[in-house]
């Protein structure tokens, strides 16, 4: 827990002290049952950090509140790409694919939502030879 209370604290510093920090949503997956979704928030604190990535579990089309299971600073996808991979193994498995972070937490490895049972799962290890360099709203706004 203190940990936890430490990253949370440095990230905020680290995003407080950048004038152009963001968090932007860059993945939301439903559920196969359509009763959820898995958020991911990505965080860009500017030139000096890395990006730190929140993955919530909600309501499907809902907000992401203070529904936060898992918490990355520095992750990558491969090499050159920042960024999780997240797959719904099943309606109450969320699986988080990643090679590898510089901190990750689950703060969360079971939550319950409306009476269902999520459990999440991280996988780290997972090289995405396929994800494009850079973060991943970058990424986004260049398909767009």
């Amino acid at each position: 827990m203190k940990r936890l209370a430490f990253c949370s604290g440095v990230t905020i510093c680290l995003l407080s002290a950048c004038d152009g920090w963001s968090n932007d949503e860059v993945v939301r997956l439903t559920s196969p049952n359509n009763k959820f979704d898995a958020v991911l928030i990505e965080s860009n604190g500017g030139a000096t950090t890395s990006f730190a990535y929140d993955i919530h579990i909600v309501k499907h089309n809902t907000p992401t509140g203070s529904s936060r299971v898992a918490y990355f600073y520095g992750a990558v996808r491969n090499q050159n790409a920042y960024g999780i991979n997240l797959h719904w193994k099943s309606s109450n498995q969320l699986v988080a694919e990643y090679l590898n972070a510089r901190i990750e937490v689950l703060e969360k490895p079971l939550t319950k939502i409306d009476g269902q049972e999520i459990k999440v799962v991280l996988r780290p290890g997972i090289n995405d030879p396929t994800a494009p360099p850079g973060g991943m709203y970058r990424n986004l706004k260049k398909q767009q």
